[in-house]
């Protein structure tokens, strides 16, 4: 195995693999196995009503038939609620995490009072209502503040951050998104901070994922950095995109992948990753994607 490289591939089992987490899934599973690394597998469940029963099994399932082995058994974000507990308590501790009581329409009508209109997909930027108290409202959400330090709470938070495809980036998180939430409303855990948790726990030193998330990586960033864990590199491969122009997903009715025979699935995940591996069986197609991938994405 390589010295020090942990990489991981983390679906929500909100229904199976189609063509766009797949091509997620092999993209991280060849960086891993291109750099002798270890390959992990975590099933991203905290949000508990978009869950579909079965599903976390039948990703397992889909990901053995692809010749996806994960090199230890999965980890279940549903079953990790005292680590989030105890980061978030650590940030309420130490001034970073604040409870805040505005509802979506509160920060819509903030925002509208500003003159600021939400673009078309993105994010509902948080004004930073609740960040000097609740003002006689009932706390709703657990938010952290985007300020480059407790000292200078007014200053905007600018984050510069590498990727291995995409290059240098840069990203004002008070101006893209504000003060992103940990815990919400409805008491579940955010993405941001599970995420942030776990990788840090899993030991992950690279994170290769689809490009939609490569916005989300300035704010993972800020809260690696005021928690004290390690910042992983970075790569977010291009997305898969349905018929409409539109990332595939299963929100736009994206189909699960066929894994029975294998090769034509992963054929597809190949092509979309710039891959055109040859082999008439798994394991020499898998061997061969390998050694492209090492050769284009040679370094860690």
């Amino acid at each position: 195995m390589g010295a020090g490289y942990v990489g991981r591939f983390a679906p929500s089992p909100t229904g199976l693999l189609h063509a766009g987490s797949l091509a997620a899934a092999l993209a991280s599973w060849l960086d891993a196995r291109a750099h002798g690394g270890r390959w992990l597998v975590r099933i991203e469940d905290v949000d508990t009503p978009r869950c579909v029963p079965g599903a976390a099994e039948a990703i397992l399932a889909q990901l053995a038939a692809l010749g996806l082995h994960p090199d230890a058994p999965p980890v279940h974000q549903s079953a990790r609620d005292a680590h989030y507990e105890a980061a978030l308590a650590l940030l309420v501790a130490e001034g970073w995490a604040y409870p805040c009581g505005c509802t979506r329409a509160d920060v819509a009508q903030a925002l509208a009072a500003r003159g600021l209109v939400r673009e078309r997909h993105a994010d509902l930027v948080y004004p930073g209502t609740c960040r000097d108290g609740l003002r006689g409202k009932p706390a709703r959400a657990i938010r952290l503040r985007a300020s480059p330090s407790l000292g200078a709470p007014a200053e905007p938070l600018e984050i510069e951050w590498h990727d291995r495809r995409l290059g240098a980036q840069r990203q004002n998180v008070s101006a893209a998104v504000g003060d992103v939430v940990l815990r919400r409303a409805d008491t579940l855990w955010a993405y941001q901070l599970a995420v942030v948790v776990d990788d840090a726990a899993q030991g992950i030193t690279h994170v290769v994922r689809g490009e939609d998330l490569a916005d989300n990586t300035p704010r993972q960033i800020h809260l690696q950095h005021v928690l004290g864990v390690p910042t992983p590199a970075y790569l977010h491969t291009p997305l898969v995109l349905g018929d409409d122009g539109e990332k595939l997903s299963k929100q736009n009715g994206a189909t699960p992948v066929v894994t029975d025979p294998p090769l034509p699935a992963l054929r597809a995940a190949g092509h979309a990753l710039e891959i055109d591996a040859a082999g008439d069986d798994l394991p020499a197609w898998l061997a061969s994607a390998t050694a492209q991938w090492r050769a284009r994405w040679p370094d860690r």
